[in-house]
């Protein structure tokens, strides 16, 4: 235990399990593997893996300097010997033969260098609190002659405004398009600067999970964790969480801050370009383009330092940039290649481009994906892309008078794309039964769904013969979604007029304002339309980039994914999406570019998807492949998890398709309800197979008086549906268990019903009184009938290999419900001294397949009860003895 407890320094004595899980995260480390580890919610699995990663980190580090010390060794003894024995002509055939070797150590010796010379500065950094003052003081006074300047520029005269009025005109404008064939990697920002502590990327952990609040939780751990004060770690966001220039910050949309970013950037590229150019004549003069006070290298190369210094969340990045006046976003982009740990987002690891944009290198690094039980889901999405017909007419008509306006500075490489990109937007909209220049809130088209390969679908489009990966790298290196996204913000309600000249009356005679306007104008929408028309209003500026992705996804190899038409009464509302049927393509990359690669959460159960879909698709030996899972912290007595075969009146509990609709079958479940919630003190949550069987169900309940014999008991509380108030009914739900426990109201707590894969089903916590039963009405099988569904099913079951006479697409059924199971049931128990029941509805979970899909740590202790009485006395014990020993400790 102490040997252990040395091993893995902890802040405090660890559980037996957390010594095994990181142990066992220790050795996959360390032989290079892929591994899946499980641990519950409760369990201490952050600190797990923040102590047994950084420990092996720190031992790997150790032996790289060992090795470092050994090999300089051998050279000056090689040296020493070839000298004192005075065989010049040996030496130098030894010297040739061992160029290889004597190259690996010169690069070492260099590396070394950089290494203790970062760590010194960094030391200093530490620990010269003067040297801080200094710096601190310097850029509030770059602040204040930045601020200067801008009252100076604001109290110019109107010929200044007019002149920057043209130069936001030329902002729009497309650079010349030089050659397809142009492979030249994009130089960064600082890329032209010399950095005398630039050095190759340290060998370092990537840490990434799902929210931006699991990303802060997770520094906040690391804070608190022994290596504090020691490691370097870097928290990377987007420039929406990070950027602190008022001026972009107020344009609100995350790609309009992209795009103001970016061309900030480029113009401080091509001023730093112009004042180093030496001998070259004067150009005319003009108005300065905007460039960002915040970005200055020497502020970026001191942000770099801070942020390496010490361990800080998105928050504190932030409050820091503020203060010492310096871009956070660019600052820890800098700070990436001589980190120990980055924390960040899935988009950011699992995008490639996204990756490689940000800066990221994953060659013989270590990767931790937490929270990945829905990785597969996950990289699907990312992959994946939608457009609706009103935002293809709206990139089509927002492309159009772009052209128009600019045509004659633009060069004809330009002309030519942008005739393309037309030409297959008009192609796209003809699919779902719409024609361009006409409004597609009025077009009608003929509702249905209909799914094609890539090949077939581009065929039906007549856009077969474009070569989408010329146009994606045209839309890469012109940023022509950006140029359309900034000229239609300008330019929206303007009245700018067109001037497109045949039969397409609509765009000759309308501007882009009103067009625009006339997509929304709900008044052409008949009302039960007026849905869909809503749910495109927020990307009115900013169509072009939905298509751009969607042609991205379009270069799919024709196997890997599937092109959804989904056709509704108008072309508005119609959609095309891409559907990636091989996640695994992608994650490929990573898994080849890594030394070892984590795949945590608290219920990964089955894991079979993870295996079959994610990794042996990808290339994965079976041998590279290790699981491991741990039991709960919580003693087996404090949870009770019971599968109901039968209700108290005898109906057997079986919730197909086919019998949960029946008037007896609801009955029975309010029967059960009722019946669980007499006897559960606190709160019970109750989760249904979907929304549309809980507003079901719930009506027969009102109608027949079950919801009254309920509301007896516990107040009723049910899942919101919009996001937003989800933190609101929580707090309320909250709010009246406690007032039940500490008042005399009449009521035991309260009942909240929720919807498997809902609100509630993940990320919220029921601990203590808040969840002490779930229930789970019914298995939550996804829609067999989906024709993506059944898409995906057909391409497991031609592709992955059949285990035990099962199909590959059959299994995946089973395993999102059980998947969705396990996420829910796990809201409950949520530390060491938390208890709780969990009452499966369905004498379908008592088959041996199916337990066996539960996690290990509530199967062991699962009880399969086949008439109602025992059931409901076992969950009467369960809480009498809870409630006795609560008093015998208060006492």
């Amino acid at each position: 235990m102490d040997n252990d407890t040395a091993r893995f320094p902890f802040p405090f004595q660890p559980y037996s399990i957390q010594e095994q899980f990181m142990e066992a995260l220790y050795t996959t480390l360390d032989q290079g593997k892929v591994g899946i580890f499980e641990s519950p919610t409760g369990t201490g699995k952050s600190l797990s893996l923040i102590c047994g990663a950084l420990t092996w980190l720190k031992d790997y580090e150790a032996k790289k300097k060992e090795e470092v010390a050994r090999l300089l060794k051998e050279e000056e003894d090689e040296k020493a010997k070839a000298a004192s024995g005075g065989a010049e002509l040996d030496w130098i055939t030894a010297f040739v033969e061992k160029k290889a070797e004597r190259d690996q150590v010169n690069k070492l010796k260099d590396e070394e260098i950089k290494r203790k010379r970062r760590e010194e500065k960094l030391e200093m950094i530490r620990h010269n609190a003067q040297l801080k003052y200094a710096l601190k003081r310097k850029t509030e006074e770059e602040d204040e002659l930045s601020k200067l300047l801008q009252e100076t520029s604001r109290e110019a005269g109107p010929d200044s405004l007019d002149s920057s009025q043209d130069a936001e005109d030329e902002r729009l404008i497309l650079a010349e398009y030089e050659s397809d064939d142009e492979t030249a990697p994009k130089k960064g920002l600082g890329d032209d600067d010399e950095d005398d502590l630039e050095e190759e990327h340290v060998t370092k952990i990537y840490y990434c999970s799902r929210t931006h609040s699991q990303l802060a939780q997770f520094v906040h751990e690391v804070q608190k964790s022994p290596y504090g004060s020691s490691i370097s770690l870097v928290s990377l966001g987007s420039r929406q969480n990070l950027c602190i220039n008022p001026e972009v910050v107020r344009l609100g949309s995350t790609h309009l801050i992209n795009d103001r970013c970016m061309e900030m950037q480029k113009n401080k590229h091509a001023k730093e370009k112009t004042e180093k150019a030496e001998g070259e004549p004067k150009r005319r003069r003009g108005v300065a383009k905007a460039t960002c006070p915040f970005s200055g290298f020497e502020k970026l190369m001191t942000m770099r330092d801070e942020v390496l210094v010490e361990v800080r969340d998105i928050e504190q990045l932030v409050t820091l940039g503020r203060k010492t006046h310096t871009c956070p976003y660019y600052g820890t982009r800098k700070a990436i290649p001589a980190a120990q740990l980055v924390v960040l987002p899935y988009q950011t690891l699992l995008h490639a481009g996204t990756r490689q944009a940000s800066g990221i290198q994953l060659k013989d690094q270590v990767v931790i994906i937490d929270e990945a039980h829905n990785l597969a889901d996950t990289l699907t999405c990312i992959h994946s892309a939608e457009v609706t017909g009103a935002q293809l007419c709206r990139a089509h008509s927002q492309l159009t008078q772009y052209c128009d306006r600019y045509r004659s500075r633009l060069k004809a490489k330009n002309l030519m794309y942008i005739k393309q990109i037309l030409f297959v937007l008009e192609g796209l909209v003809r699919t779902l039964g719409g024609k361009v220049g006409q409004n597609p809130n009025t077009q009608r088209s003929q509702p249905g769904t209909e799914l094609q390969t890539i090949n077939d679908y581009l065929f039906k489009a007549n856009i077969d013969n474009i070569n989408f990966f010329k146009l994606q790298r045209y839309f890469e290196k012109s940023m022509i979604s950006r140029k359309l996204s900034g000229f239609a913000e300008r330019y929206e309600g303007s009245g700018v007029t067109t001037h497109a000249t045949g039969n397409k009356e609509n765009r000759r005679t309308e501007g882009l304002g009103r067009f625009l306007q006339s997509l929304q104008n709900k008044d052409t929408v008949p009302p039960e339309d007026q849905k869909g028309a809503d749910e495109t209003k927020p990307n009115i500026t900013s169509p072009m980039m939905l298509v751009e992705s969607f042609l991205l996804a379009l270069t799919s190899a024709n196997q890997d994914g599937r092109v959804v038409i989904q056709s509704q009464a108008f072309v508005s509302q119609c959609s095309v999406r891409f559907l990636l049927l091989n996640a695994a393509v992608h994650f490929a990359e990573v898994l080849k570019d890594c030394r070892a690669v984590i795949i945590a959460g608290g219920t990964m159960q089955p894991v079979a998807d993870f295996k079959e879909q994610l990794l042996l698709a990808a290339g994965v030996r079976e041998e590279r492949i290790r699981e491991f899972s741990c039991g709960h912290v919580i003693p087996p007595e404090n949870i009770l998890p019971i599968v109901l075969c039968v209700g108290p009146s005898g109906q057997e509990l079986e919730f197909t398709f086919q019998t949960r609709d029946t008037p007896k079958m609801m009955e029975e479940t309010g029967r059960v309800l009722s019946n669980i919630c007499n006897i559960v003190p606190g709160g019970v949550v109750c989760f249904f197979p979907s929304y549309e069987y809980e507003r079901k169900i719930l009506e027969f309940w009102e109608s027949s008086g079950v919801l009254q014999r309920l509301a007896s008991r516990k107040k009723i509380f049910q899942e919101p549906k919009k996001a937003s108030q989800v933190e609101q009914v929580l707090s309320e739900y909250s709010r009246c268990i406690q007032r039940c426990k500490t008042t005399a109201c009449g009521l035991s707590g309260a009942l909240l019903f929720s919807v498997v894969g809902g609100k509630m089903s993940e990320g919220i916590n029921f601990s203590d009184d808040l969840g002490r039963c779930i229930v789970m009405v019914g298995m939550p099988y996804p829609n067999i009938k989906s024709p993506e569904l059944i898409e995906k099913m057909a391409y497991l079951d031609k592709n992955m290999p059949h285990i035990g006479g099962r199909s590959p697409g059959r299994a995946l059924v089973e395993n999102l419900c059980m998947k969705a199971v396990n996420q829910s049931i796990g809201r409950a128990i949520r530390h060491r001294g938390d208890y709780a029941c969990v009452v499966l509805l369905d004498r379908r979970f008592s088959r041996p397949a199916t337990l066996q899909k539960i996690p290990e740590w509530i199967r062991t202790s699962t009880k399969t009860h086949t008439t109602f009485g025992p059931a409901f006395a076992s969950i009467r014990k369960f809480f009498l003895e809870k409630k006795e020993k609560e008093k015998a400790l208060n006492c």
